[in-house]
């Protein structure tokens, strides 16, 4: 389930322009939520959620945005999850200034807080669980697991992207230090959903294969193509099959859902 989680974000790590500008939440805001119905076949296997608060960090304000996941039902009795990722950013920057990841995955567990510091062009990360501390260089452009999924929404211009396109960018989110993702548009699909057909922009972001993924292009992310570019379905084959990630509630949209009429 981490993964599906991860791959929420992943999909939108990309340079499209320079972080320092500033960027205006036309996307999202405050009070949106999200929640996803992460299924393996015809069983469930977990939820998670993604929700946007407002917040202060230093006497700053905020976007403090919460995902969490947990597995239900039977594959609970398997292999138990309970994640709680945790996203302070810029509300005009996006810049991402603390990121929490505490995470039991069947008995794996960690407690990282990551701090970042752009005068000091470092990123501090505190391991919780073991009482140590990591410093990474960083640059203006670097960002958290969460806070890339927020920063994109608002940079990516749907009208402008060309099939084929690719992109790159780093990300922290560990203490493995900074990994560097690629993103492909693929172009657009129309979904059938619980909420009816859907217009969406495909992204296959590529990820390392061999641990949880079969191979580099494992992963499919759809996103909708409207102003809230809300992600609509995400599929990941693993080596043991294939699991889909489903929008299965949301609310506090800043902009109209679109659903296709028959």
């Amino acid at each position: 389930m981490k993964k599906i989680i991860l791959a929420l974000t992943i999909f939108w790590l990309s340079a499209f322009v320079n972080q320092s500008e500033e960027i205006k939440s036309d996307s999202f805001q405050a009070g949106e939520w999200f929640k996803f119905r992460i299924h393996y076949g015809i069983f469930n296997a977990s939820y998670a959620t993604l929700e946007v608060k407002n917040d202060y960090v230093q006497g700053r304000e905020v976007y403090h945005v919460i995902g969490r996941g947990q597995t239900t039902g039977l594959a609970s009795l398997f292999f138990k999850v309970d994640d709680n990722y945790e996203s302070y950013f810029d509300k005009e920057t996006g810049q991402p200034y603390k990121f929490i990841r505490q995470i039991d995955e069947g008995g794996h567990t960690k407690d990282l807080e990551i701090n970042f510091d752009y005068d000091a062009k470092k990123a501090i990360l505190e391991d919780h669980k073991h009482d140590t501390e990591q410093s990474f260089e960083i640059n203006k452009g670097v960002q958290d697991l969460i806070s890339a999924f927020y920063y994109m929404r608002n940079r990516v211009d749907r009208h402008q992207l060309s099939k084929g396109q690719e992109f790159v960018s780093d990300i922290l989110f560990d203490d493995d230090g900074l990994f560097k993702f690629k993103l492909k548009y693929l172009g657009k699909e129309t979904l059938n959903t619980k909420f009816g057909k859907i217009k969406c922009l495909k992204f296959r972001p590529y990820v390392q294969s061999g641990r949880i993924f079969e191979e580099e292009e494992s992963l499919t992310l759809w996103v909708s193509d409207d102003d809230n570019k809300m992600p609509i379905r995400i599929k990941a084959d693993i080596l043991v099959g294939s699991i889909k990630a489903d929008l299965e509630a949301f609310k506090g949209l800043k902009n109209q859902f679109k659903i296709i009429m028959d």
